[in-house]
């Protein structure tokens, strides 16, 4: 999901399928990309009503561009390597972006465009970060990877291990406490209030309702982090900053509130979503989940 200003929203998912919205929702428009109705679009990054960028999870790795509001699109990127995932793509301003996606032979993929995402250059691979064994990232919501403020990028892992991982050109691992060692543990998303303080959530999407170790917070940029006192009920896929120390974070089990960083969270709503967004001014949240239409919700703070 990428919210804009001016109450245009993208959305983007299964089968090739992409809505875009102008009016806060009122009206939606749903496309399928033409020729890519077997892709599943989970990195998605809107620059106004008319451009935006997808990118799919699987193989082969598929960058589409539109610059008419989805009546057209251009493949400007494409991966057949063996075992190509991406997991989320993020830009730093309108010119400098990023896409990082699961290690291949060892190595995370790191692609990137200096060009607004007309062009896309993959890194070398000894300039790609070191994956450990059976670590891999998550592309749930695509929120694992991020801008953090400042303009450094960050991405968070799973699987046999889990890490916070940040950098542009070179790139520092952290080791966390967050629940781990099964392919579907692990951090799933993170969000940044300001250069030091943050949020990542995630847990075992296998096992939704359980709460140990699914969320942390930084206080340092992302140098260390510490548990929480309350955690969200349960395995999250998504959490957004909003503003004023709150959070918004949803998953297949429920939605939460955090209103003190982080460090507290209640339950809000029982229904379960897969991604979240929020409105530049803070105002709107908006959640999509699997159920069409009728699963998109909105609440005015």
């Amino acid at each position: 999901m990428s919210v804009l200003d001016n109450g245009v929203i993208w959305l983007s998912g299964t089968e090739g399928k992409v809505g875009r919205t102008t009016d806060y929702g009122a009206h939606w428009e749903w496309i399928t990309v033409p020729g890519y109705d077997t892709c599943d679009w989970r990195s998605l990054v809107a620059f106004s009503d008319k451009r935006a960028l997808l990118l799919n999870a699987g193989e082969p790795a598929h960058l589409m561009l539109t610059i008419d509001g989805g009546v057209s699109w251009k493949e400007v990127y494409t991966d057949h390597t063996k075992g190509v995932f991406f997991d989320g793509m993020a830009f730093r301003n309108a010119r400098e972006g990023i896409a990082i996606g699961d290690p291949i032979n060892g190595r995370f993929t790191v692609i990137r465009t200096n060009d607004s995402g007309n062009t896309w250059q993959q890194d070398p691979v000894d300039a790609s970060p070191i994956a450990k064994e059976g670590e891999a990232i998550f592309a749930a919501s695509g929120t694992s990877v991020r801008v953090m403020p400042g303009g450094q990028a960050c991405f968070i892992t799973g699987g046999t291990s889990s890490r916070f991982i940040s950098g542009w050109k070179q790139w520092t691992p952290v080791e966390w406490n967050f629940t781990h060692g099964s392919p579907g543990t692990g951090a799933f998303s993170v969000a940044f209030a300001d250069k030091k303080h943050g949020v990542a959530v995630g847990g075992d999407y296998t096992k939704d309702t359980l709460t140990t170790g699914n969320c942390l917070i930084t206080q340092d940029g992302g140098r260390s982090w510490k548990p929480v006192v309350t955690p969200p009920r349960g395995y999250r896929s998504c959490v957004q900053y909003i503003g004023h120390d709150t959070y918004v974070a949803t998953g297949t089990s429920g939605t939460d509130i955090s209103e003190d960083g982080g460090l507290h969270w209640y339950k809000i709503s029982k229904q379960g979503y897969h991604v979240a967004g929020v409105t530049p001014d803070g105002k709107r949240i908006w959640l999509a989940g699997s159920k069409k239409l009728a699963s998109f919700g909105a609440f005015k703070l």
